[in-house]
């Protein structure tokens, strides 16, 4: 009997129409803040952002990632759209402490016509920016002993990253989810299951304390944290698997790695190429160059940080970018996928790209990703910032509620806080 393979099927993505442009964004704090011009700019030369995207006043974590589904959905015939078995939500910012983002999203869809039924489990995940990444896994362990062969899952990566303003942590914010559709003899990606390499230390690089709406960040020691858990869980993969780091790194095709801001995982990937492979500084520009690494940065750059939407709103771009290079010549080629999340953990697995990926790869709109935006202006941004916690005060925002045709959106509270939602 033929081994069933498990893997990502499809990736949806959704980001909120709003967008701050950095030179909109400068402008504004050097009228404001003209102590912070130097040092901002210096940030933005660090990171390699370009701009980043943030919600409307009716958008949050749950109607993000229901947006994303939507797109996966859309894809696959009605008669597929009931064959779900798992649907689960990674966030770090969560719309419940109780009640997890899966199950509002679950009922967003049933309530606009998807067939999903009852007959699966929803659950939420968190590890920082990890939780994507550890609900994917789950998810596609779980589905392998899963005895119907279509039945699929539906791992959602949603977040809004948000941080103290004026700073120069808010050039790294960002808000959007991707949706990842796991399946059997999957059409994009086939998973390794069997090898994967973890590493995890209890550190406070990055933590966002219960009843605060930002994240606190040290952003130097956590760009350290990120690039020793990086060559720590590289090495533990390298050991499962029985090969040298050397011969790992040249077997592989394309590296993906958590983008939260353009230049991080470069910074970490030069380290891990001369750390554990001894390769020169022409060896690593020849490895960049061959694998497309920084080529393919143009939607995290344009995003902002996702949090747990990150790594795979980069690998879709990373696989839209060398589909329009080779077009079929892209399937079987290897991929080496690693998902930080502060705190702290580090996962490195790898998949090889399925038969059915070109024709999946040219469904998506990757173009309208970039193209279809709202210029914000400062003061819809500072809006954003002083968006209230209080529902009664957010109820009344969102009574001028103009979302997009087939958007599902925030309708309102309940008086005992149940967030209401809807489709446009």
């Amino acid at each position: 009997m033929d081994e069933i393979k498990i893997g990502i099927g499809d990736i949806g993505i959704y980001v909120p129409e709003p967008r701050m442009e950095m030179g909109v964004l400068m402008e504004s704090r050097r009228s404001t803040h003209p102590e912070l011009e130097r040092i901002l700019n210096r940030a933005i030369e660090k990171t390699g952002q370009k701009s980043f995207h943030f919600p409307d006043p009716w958008e949050d974590t749950a109607s993000l990632a229901a947006n994303a589904a939507a797109k996966t959905l859309d894809r696959l015939e009605e008669n597929q759209q009931g064959k779900f078995r798992y649907l689960s939500v990674g966030t770090e910012t969560e719309v419940d402490h109780s009640k997890p983002v899966a199950s509002y999203v679950q009922g967003m869809l049933q309530s606009a016509g998807y067939p999903l039924g009852n007959a699966m489990t929803t659950f939420e995940v968190k590890h920082a920016c990890a939780g994507g990444t550890a609900a994917l896994l789950s998810n596609a362990a779980m589905l392998s002993f899963s005895g119907d062969p279509g039945e699929r899952a539906l791992a959602i990566c949603s977040d809004i990253a948000r941080y103290e303003a004026p700073s120069t942590a808010e050039i790294t914010q960002g808000a959007g989810a991707v949706a990842l559709l796991i399946e059997k003899n999957p059409r994009l990606l086939e998973m390794n299951l069997s090898q994967q390499g973890f590493y995890a230390s209890d550190v406070d690089d990055f933590f966002r304390p219960l009843g605060s709406v930002t994240a606190k960040v040290k952003g130097r020691y956590s760009m350290e944290c990120y690039q020793e858990a990086l060559v720590m869980a590289f090495t533990d993969y390298c050991d499962r698997c029985g090969g040298t780091p050397c011969d790992i790194i040249n077997e592989t095709d394309y590296l993906a790695l958590h983008v939260p801001f353009a230049k991080m995982p470069e910074v970490a990937v030069r380290k891990l190429l001369k750390d554990t492979c001894e390769k020169d500084d022409d060896a690593i520009e020849a490895f960049l160059n061959r694998t497309g690494f920084l080529d393919a940065m143009y939607l995290s750059s344009s995003f902002g940080n996702l949090y747990t939407g990150s790594l795979y709103a980069y690998l879709a771009s990373l696989l839209h970018q060398e589909y329009q290079k080779l077009g079929d010549g892209i399937v079987g080629k290897r991929v080496l996928i690693a998902s930080y999340g502060s705190g702290n953990t580090m996962m490195v697995f790898s998949g090889t790209i399925a038969a059915g990926a070109p024709e999946m790869i040219a469904s998506w709109k990757i173009e309208s990703l970039i193209n279809d935006y709202r210029k914000a202006d400062f003061h819809e941004y500072l809006s954003w910032l002083a968006r209230p916690k209080d529902t009664d005060a957010w109820r009344n925002l969102l009574e001028g509620a103009t979302p997009s045709e087939g958007q599902f959106y925030l309708k309102d509270f309940e008086d005992s806080g149940l967030r209401i939602y809807d489709r446009a």
